[in-house]
């Protein structure tokens, strides 16, 4: 059974905290709209980031930018034991994207140690000021070392008008048939151009937009089954086999772990 702790912290920037431990959970390609700042304390992760292969092992600081689909699974028989801090772009600009795939990994003791101990105050009560403080530092060192940001080409137009609509409709959904008529595209090109610039079909994409929202409002203690509705699952079973699939634990033990 996995062990997992999520909490939402009131540290701007940062939209949540996500400590596990995993041995045989493996997550499919997916993508967050927050930057993933992951260090592994045991064992080791190997994962696929824009199609191409990486490894993910202590003592390194991995970096995965938003919107870019990537897996992950156990590199080590025994599993991995990870820590992660998912931040919003106002820490770090979308523009350093393309650094970030080209190369993920960062070989750098000192951020290392600052990553460890933002979680160490992270956990504390009442150290807000603390938090932010050394959040701006772990911000400053990243920067460094992907340097100023190269202009980033341009995502095809029609995939990211796809991507708007269904950004805009993570609830209600919608149909292949409407998003073709309002894009004037034809559907097969449309899932084409989609899974070609982010690395997975709309639906999937709509999916996990769905359960990100999840996590957030499992963290604030809502219900499962009305968080199920609330972000647009046909129910709570629904909601469960994502939440799974995805997360690599259930809605209620991700809840209790909070």
């Amino acid at each position: 059974m996995p062990d997992v702790r999520a909490w939402a912290p009131r540290v701007p920037g940062i939209a949540e905290v996500f400590h596990a431990w995993f041995t045989d959970h493996a997550y499919p390609e997916h993508t967050h709209d927050t930057w993933t700042l992951l260090v592994v304390d045991e064992g080791a992760i190997r994962y696929d980031l824009d199609r191409h292969e990486h490894g993910a092992l202590r003592p390194g600081v991995t970096l995965l930018p938003p919107h870019v689909a990537h897996t992950g699974r156990a590199a080590t028989p025994h599993g991995f034991r990870k820590r992660v801090l998912y931040l919003d772009t106002e820490v770090l600009d979308a523009a350093f994207t393309g650094q970030a795939v080209d190369a993920p990994a960062l070989a750098d003791p000192l951020l290392r140690r600052r990553v460890h101990q933002l979680h160490r105050v992270l956990e504390a009560p009442a150290a807000d000021l603390e938090a932010e403080s050394r959040l701006a530092l772990i911000a400053d060192r990243i920067r460094q070392h992907l340097r100023a940001p190269a202009p980033a080409p341009a995502p095809d137009r029609l995939a990211a008008d796809l991507r708007d609509l269904l950004d805009a409709r993570v609830v209600a959904g919608l149909t292949l048939r409407d998003a073709a008529a309002w894009l004037h595209a034809h559907p097969a090109h449309l899932v084409r151009s989609f899974t070609r610039a982010y690395g997975l079909p709309p639906h999937r994409y709509l999916t996990g937009r769905r359960v990100e929202a999840a996590r957030r409002r499992l963290l604030t203690g809502e219900p499962v089954a009305q968080v199920a509705v609330g972000v647009g699952f046909h129910d709570q079973a629904h909601l469960h086999r994502h939440f799974t699939r995805l997360v690599g634990t259930t809605p209620g033990r991700y809840a209790r772990g909070a």
